[in-house]
């Protein structure tokens, strides 16, 4: 992925190298933080936004779940059907389209999901302890910059063709 995470211009990792050791960082301490509950990272994303989503009066369907995690909507409706036989979560048809099924979380998951959410905000409440804290100006900022890299769309990069006249002399 990143050879050794570092740029030909810079001495140290790449910023795409510490995103991803980041992302990794987290992925790994969520899965163990959240394993005593019966759930791994990615199923906590879901119910962790589904919680969210219900507080906020929505029954998503798994479409829209998908959409609001970032997870792609065949890992949601395998992660839902897991979740649904541990009890958890229920699937239904959507009554106004009959391709697309609704998702909530049953008693037994909203009990394990405001576990994980507390235990998770322990965690989230630790990583950030060097920036500040969760609700530090740091860590503001640095939820600021996440999120404009975030809602940056990113096409893949055009492929390059060497000795091609038409790009020499150009700077990337």
């Amino acid at each position: 992925m990143y050879s050794i995470g570092m740029s030909k211009g810079s001495p140290g990792p790449t910023p795409g190298f510490l995103v991803w050791r980041l992302a990794n960082k987290w992925r790994v301490a969520v899965d163990r933080a959240v394993a005593p509950l019966g759930l791994t990272h990615a199923q906590y994303v879901l119910v962790a936004s589904l919680h969210g989503m219900q507080r906020a009066g929505e029954r998503p369907s798994q479409r829209r779940l998908a959409d609001h995690t970032g997870l792609e909507a065949l890992y949601v409706s395998k992660l839902a059907r897991a979740l649904e036989s541990a009890g958890l979560i229920e699937r239904a048809r959507d009554p106004r389209d009959p391709r697309a099924v609704q998702l909530a979380l049953t008693e037994q998951g909203q009990a394990v999901t405001r576990q994980a959410i507390g235990v998770v905000q322990k965690l989230l409440q630790q990583l950030l302890e060097p920036l500040g804290g969760l609700d530090a100006p740091r860590t503001r900022a640095f939820t600021d910059e996440l999120t404009t890299l975030l809602d940056a769309p990113l096409a893949p990069p055009a492929p390059s063709v060497p000795n091609d006249e038409s790009t020499q002399g150009t700077t990337p």
